[in-house]
């Protein structure tokens, strides 16, 4: 009976362990609790089946859990949860390629170095290349990049 006890204890250690690593990381709860087991299925092979039937659970468990590991790893179990789409967007869309260096536009908010501003009908985020810029005013783009456009007060 103390064998089978022992045997419960590791097995399950080394499930919660690997249901840790691989389908629930993070939770960390899963995990304590199978090194919890693992600990006492170990200890209890030290304590009531004798130094020589512990120190076997104990290397046998941590084979066990390598193997699970690496078992886990090269099988295919993994294909049904992977990740397998690929982002090809950015955060700015296509709008940004209708606008280019020299188009005009107006401050829709104060420029205080970073302000919206609107160019060919579309509002982005636009930073002053030369000081602050009033609500309403002209603008002249300067530079293009995805995430914000780069102007100065235009003079008309």
């Amino acid at each position: 009976m103390d064998l089978l006890i022992v045997i419960v204890l590791c097995l399950l250690g080394i499930f919660l362990m690997v249901t840790e690593i691989f389908l629930i990381p993070g939770s960390t709860f899963v995990g304590l609790a199978g090194i919890a087991s693992c600990i006492a299925g170990v200890y209890y092979a030290f304590e009531y089946l004798g130094p020589t039937a512990g120190m076997f659970f104990l290397v046998l468990s941590a084979i066990a859990v390598c193997v699970a590991v690496v078992y886990f790893i090269r099988s295919k179990a993994l294909d049904s949860i992977e990740l397998r789409t690929e982002i090809d967007s950015t955060v700015a869309g296509t709008e940004v390629l209708q606008i280019a260096a020299g188009d005009v536009g107006k401050a829709v908010s104060r420029l205080n170095t970073m302000g919206k501003v609107r160019v060919n009908g579309i509002t982005m985020e636009g930073k002053s290349v030369n000081g602050f810029i009033d609500e309403g005013s002209d603008i002249e783009v300067v530079e293009v990049s995805p995430m914000q456009l780069m102007v100065k007060k235009c003079s008309l």
